[in-house]
């Protein structure tokens, strides 16, 4: 299977020299395509740090990180930041959508920001919004949907572009249990693409069965992975 990202040795400081903290120890990570791989562990034990490193958005301490053969963690930072906007999408536990602009203006930012006009843009993404169950709403606003609609928007943004890599940080933790359920539904059927791989980043025990693969973190480190069967049962993917 191939892999969308391979790292080796990841290690993060924080910090000054004086009060410098180690978070992440020498991780090795891979990710596939063509599945939904989640990231999982208790607050405060890397998750979210490792995410930020494997989709460029934070440079590591020490490490290498290849990403669709394209090793980020060597990348000017200008560099870094064209090939983030064209190969990744990123979704958020909050939706961090444009209060001014309507669901499909949202849906279009990677499109814009890739030289798109918005008129043109909003276009495109009312078409992929309509594949969400958007389509009639693709002119409101964001204050005139629910939550859950508002996170199909951003998922919208976040494939609109069509990235090989797409990053969910804690996408359902502000969503109750039936819009939760939505979002990872679509998730679900976006992570099946074979030229594309979805890593979720979450501690909510309610959507772990969506996942193809399970690692589990714990002090800054991998403590089992459901690829070789090293979770604790109540981790396992049914």
């Amino acid at each position: 299977m191939a892999h969308a990202v391979q790292s080796h040795g990841i290690e993060m400081e924080f910090g000054s020299n004086g009060t410098r903290t180690k978070v992440l120890h020498g991780i090795d990570f891979t990710l596939d395509m063509g599945r939904l791989t989640m990231l999982v562990g208790p607050s405060g034990c890397g998750k979210t740090t490792l995410l930020s490193i494997l989709s460029g958005t934070l440079r590591p301490t020490g490490g290498d990180v290849d990403v669709m053969g394209r090793r980020i963690t060597a990348m000017a930072d200008a560099e870094k930041v064209r090939f983030r906007r064209d190969r990744i999408g990123f979704i958020f536990q909050q939706y961090n959508l444009l209060p001014a602009l309507t669901a499909a203006e949202n849906a279009a930012m990677p499109l814009v920001a890739g030289g798109m006009s918005l008129g043109d843009g909003a276009g495109r993404a009312r078409a992929v919004l309509e594949t969400l169950g958007m389509g009639a709403h693709a002119d409101k606003l964001p204050r005139q949907l629910s939550g859950g609609q508002q996170q199909r928007v951003a998922i919208a943004r976040a494939i609109v572009h069509a990235p090989a890599l797409i990053v969910c940080d804690e996408p359902t933790a502000a969503l109750d249990a039936q819009s939760g359920r939505q979002v990872m539904d679509i998730l679900k059927q976006v992570s099946a693409d074979p030229g594309r791989a979805v890593l979720v980043v979450s501690h909510d025990n309610r959507i772990y069965h969506y996942a193809d693969r399970i690692i589990a973190m714990e002090d800054g480190r991998i403590a089992g992975d459901s690829a070789d069967d090293t979770l604790p049962e109540e981790l396992h993917v049914h």
